[in-house]
């Protein structure tokens, strides 16, 4: 079984979500959009031998089509339209099938949509190929500058990962949560401290989530800052959810429904 998390920059014109997410087709499992980051994800599903690669390739390639980053505006840092495309090896699936899937998309893209393609994942994670695209890191495949419109494509191949975001109190400065993702970010959290439409965020990504999950990020965010409410980003794995307390889930935004197995059992019994 493989996952992929595709992540694209548009998350105010509805009636477009809707229409990519649509061309996913049965692939879909969830679809989680924000009008502020001005980003829509999508985690999508499939057997390793299913249809999976070319639901993403529908997926990226009206993405493509009806964006244009020339007017973009929104919290989360990007480079494309089709800006992150991670594949994620399920259960006892060998991470190479991931790479293998992550490569040939990468190769389509280039070839047909014209992107130009930043591998992460083995070679380099992600936050390093935002940090040094088009500065001293060439695209592995495609044009040697940005499309016109849709930018560059990051695709990836990755671990199971959970992204997870801490909305601070009201009247709390964006710095605030700038120093607090600084002091919550280690080798289990990437973290960044947004400005979110005048509001304080800290977003993260809990790259190991079964050591370092969402209780102890909020109670790490929670001591340095009042923290209004937390917010789950797509699925999560099964295991990161029964290892909260259910007394605390609803606190932390996570449930039993919203987890990737869940989905998976919910679409094979349709």
């Amino acid at each position: 079984m493989l996952e992929c998390v595709v992540n694209i920059s548009e998350g105010r014109r509805t009636t477009v979500v809707d229409a990519i997410a649509a061309s996913a087709g049965g692939c879909l499992l969830d679809l989680h959009v924000d009008a502020d980051h001005n980003r829509a994800v999508l985690t999508m599903a499939a057997d390793v031998d299913g249809d999976l690669e070319e639901a993403v390739r529908w997926v990226a390639s009206h993405a493509v089509a009806a964006i244009d980053l020339s007017g973009h505006a929104g919290a989360h840092p990007r480079l494309g339209a089709v800006d992150v495309v991670p594949f994620v090896a399920l259960g006892s699936t060998p991470f190479v099938h991931a790479v293998e899937a992550r490569n040939r998309f990468a190769t389509w893209a280039a070839a047909e949509l014209e992107l130009p393609v930043f591998l992460y994942g083995p070679e380099r994670p992600l936050p390093e190929v935002r940090r040094r695209a088009f500065v001293d890191l060439a695209p592995d495949a495609g044009p040697a500058a940005p499309h016109p419109t849709a930018g560059a494509v990051c695709a990836g191949a990755r671990e199971v990962l959970v992204a997870y975001n801490l909305w601070l109190a009201p009247g709390v400065d964006p710095s605030v949560a700038r120093a607090v993702a600084a002091a919550v970010r280690g080798p289990g959290v990437r973290a960044l401290g947004l400005d979110v439409g005048g509001r304080a965020q800290v977003s993260t990504n809990l790259i190991d989530p079964l050591h370092v999950g969402p209780a102890l990020v909020y109670d790490a965010v929670a001591a340095r800052a009042d923290v209004e409410r937390a917010e789950l980003v797509g699925l999560a794995p099964a295991a990161v959810v029964d290892a909260v307390d259910p007394r605390r889930r609803v606190e932390l935004d996570v449930d039993p429904a919203r987890t990737i197995e869940a989905r998976l059992a919910a679409r094979r019994c349709r």
